[in-house]
């Protein structure tokens, strides 16, 4: 009896997520018929393609081989699929972008209409993530493309597999409460409280470098969100470092924006896969409205 492919995009699912119970939740089924579909396939194949415990289940040697296979289809119909696009002129397929709250509010919420218009076929889906939550989904599959924040002196490394496209540089900021005077270099603000920005983010390295010329600073409160920031300086808690598109609209009454030498800037970059089948042509056409509408920013 010959194997049914669709069993095999099942043992394929238990294969990505570890599990059955996991591979249920990713294709939306119970557990039990994810189970009844690995029984018949081992039932076509007469061999036994997982191994059980009381810890859950992993593949078989076989399979591995199996679901290496399921990959290989999966594949050859993904590049089908683009083949037809390409055929009929058309740019379609589902493009999911996982970003950050200012990448999301200043770039890719205005490539929506930008996208409808020059691609219909194309469906844009936006996720919100954590930075690292976002590449643990590129690798997954589960996003097309991965919008990071990078200070100036960061680490460029990207992994084999992967590429960046850098969508803009932007200035870093000083946004300051009444109660401080507006500097006009670094050293005026000797003394100063800062706020303090989540660890490991853009912010955080951008202030470690910042204040690493005034020598010994005090910081107090701890943000991960820029709005969060700008409320804080608003309250009178410190002085902060903010991108430049962290300031787009109308500022909290009290907050002055200033800018002194050596302040640097923040990149925003996308991040998709490449491999040989990958970047496909709809993810193509996404990353470059991206950069349409990245270029046509006003940050000064």
């Amino acid at each position: 009896m010959p194997t049914d492919p669709r069993r095999l995009a099942v043992l394929l699912a238990v294969h990505r997520a570890g599990g059955v119970l996991a591979a249920a939740d990713l294709l939306h089924v119970t557990p039990s018929a994810v189970s009844q579909q690995i029984t018949r396939l081992e039932a076509e194949e007469g061999v036994a393609v997982l191994d059980r415990n009381p810890r859950g289940a992993t593949l078989t040697a076989v399979g591995r081989i199996l679901a290496e296979a399921a990959e290989r289809i999966e594949s050859e119909l993904v590049e089908a699929r683009k083949s037809l696009a390409e055929l009929g002129g058309e740019l379609s397929g589902r493009v999911t972008v996982a970003a950050f709250q200012t990448a999301i509010r200043a770039v890719i919420a205005p490539a929506f209409a930008v996208v409808a218009e020059h691609h219909p076929g194309i469906e844009l889906l936006v996720e919100e993530h954590e930075q690292g939550d976002s590449l643990r989904r590129l690798r997954e599959g589960d996003a097309d493309v991965v919008l990071l924040e990078r200070d100036e002196d960061a680490d460029t490394h990207v992994p084999r597999g992967q590429r960046d496209v850098v969508l803009l540089e932007e200035p870093w900021r000083l946004v300051l409460p009444g109660s401080v005077a507006t500097p006009t270099q670094l050293s005026d603000l000797a003394g100063v409280t800062w706020l303090a920005a989540e660890p490991h983010t853009a912010a955080a390295r951008a202030m470690g470098r910042v204040t690493a010329a005034l020598g010994s600073v005090t910081s107090r409160h701890l943000y991960y969100d820029f709005d969060v920031a700008l409320a804080l300086v608003a309250a009178g808690q410190g002085v902060a470092l903010l991108p430049a598109l962290a300031l787009q609209g109308e500022l909290p009454d009290g907050v002055t924006v200033a800018t002194v030498p050596g302040l640097g800037s923040r990149r925003l970059v996308a991040r998709h896969r490449a491999t040989r089948r990958e970047p496909g042509p709809a993810v193509v056409a996404v990353i470059d409205e991206l950069l349409g509408v990245a270029s046509g920013l006003d940050l000064v």
